[in-house]
This record gives structure tokens, C-alpha cells and sequence, in this order.
């Protein structure tokens, strides 16, 4: 074959390639289905065709994560609020008539509770209260939260104390958050064993 006719050859291949080109690209232009899902809104869901080529040809495009990145959301928020509900119940409450109605406030801010004749004093971190009620029944009530009893007259809430210091009575003096101290008896000293979960490098304190 001489140089002329395979000139020819690449001349007549050129123009067929551009020619199925051109009617590639009508096709998809003019296909109804094809046409909308291209002009249709920029949902992730609907535009499932993308160029990979200039040469005319699409393919569908990976949509496979996106229902999962929704279902994951889903249940990061489910968590979310199941882990509220567990906050509020680790955080129980108190309730008792006031002179306005009921008040509830948080147990963990009760520093202690103090006898006060036939009533009881709730020491608030930022007031007090007074209860009518015997503190032999709040002893009972309180106890499962985290309350001792170190005194005749007195509980106090064992995640507000701070320090305790024995004395030469073997008696000793426990101070709470807001620097208010009360005096353990040697009656009620071994329940201070429950002030912590760990003692370390002490000797027998609350033997």
C-alpha cells in the first residue's frame, strides 16, 4: 500500500470516530430519561451519571455511601439521647414542701443534713432548708446516694467532703465543700471507710 492511500485510510478513520461521537453525545442530550436525570436538581440521589472521558461515555455514579452516612447520623442522635436519659438518672433528686410548693433540688448539692428538733436541715451548697422530718427516716432515704452518718445529729454527703483531721480525743474533724466542718464521734468513725474507694499510704485513720 503506498503512503497516498494510507493517508486515505487514517483520513476516512478519523472521520468515522468523530462522526459516532457526535452521535453519542445526541443520544444522550436527546434522551428523555437521560436528559432528565442530567438537568434535574443537584440531589445526590438523582444525578447518577458523570463524565469519565471526553470521548462521550458515562457511567453511573457511587452513591452506595450515602444511605449509610444517613443511618450512621441517625444513630449518632439516638445515642445522644439515650446518654441524656442515663445523665439525668445518675443525677437523682430530692423533693419536699417549701413554703411556695415543692421544691426538688439536686442530691449532689446537699452538703449535709443536720437535725433540728423534730425537723432536719438540708445543707445546700448555697442555702438551707428545713424538713419536717425525722433524721433517722433521712438517714435510710439518703444512704444508697452516698450519704454517712458521723454524727447523733448529722449526715453528711461523702463526694463534698474535702479533708478530715483526727484529734487527740480520737474523735475526728471533717470539713466540706464551702469550709463548714462537723464532728465525727468515735461512735459513728468507721463509717468514714466509705469516703473512698482506695486508701493509700495511711495508716488504720478509721480503725
Amino acid at each position: 500500500m503506498s503512503a497516498r492511500e494510507i493517508q486515505d485510510e487514517k483520513a476516512i478513520a478519523r472521520e468515522m470516530s468523530v462522526q459516532q461521537v457526535a452521535h453519542a453525545h445526541a443520544g444522550v442530550s436527546t434522551s428523555p430519561l437521560r436528559g432528565a436525570t442530567i438537568c434535574s436538581t443537584k440531589s445526590r440521589r438523582d444525578y447518577t451519571l458523570e463524565s469519565t472521558a471526553e470521548d462521550g461515555f458515562y457511567e453511573p455514579a457511587d452513591t452506595s455511601l450515602l444511605p449509610v452516612t444517613r443511618i450512621d447520623a441517625a444513630n449518632l442522635m439516638r445515642v445522644l439521647r439515650q446518654l441524656e436519659v442515663i445523665a439525668k438518672r445518675q443525677g437523682p433528686r430530692i423533693a419536699f414542701k417549701s413554703k411556695r410548693g415543692i421544691l426538688l433540688l439536686d442530691l449532689a448539692d446537699i452538703l449535709a443534713v443536720q437535725a433540728e428538733g423534730n425537723y432536719v436541715s438540708l445543707q445546700h451548697r448555697t442555702n438551707s432548708y428545713l424538713v419536717h422530718e425525722p433524721l433517722s427516716s433521712m438517714v435510710e432515704k439518703l444512704k444508697p446516694y452516698g450519704f454517712i452518718r458521723i454524727h447523733r445529729s448529722v449526715v453528711v454527703n461523702i463526694s463534698a467532703v474535702e479533708e478530715i483531721q483526727p484529734l487527740p480525743t480520737g474523735e475526728y474533724r471533717l470539713r466540706v465543700r464551702g469550709g463548714k466542718e462537723y464532728l465525727v464521734t468515735r461512735t459513728y468513725k468507721h463509717n468514714l471507710r466509705d469516703l473512698a474507694q482506695l486508701w493509700v499510704g495511711s495508716e488504720r485513720l478509721c480503725g
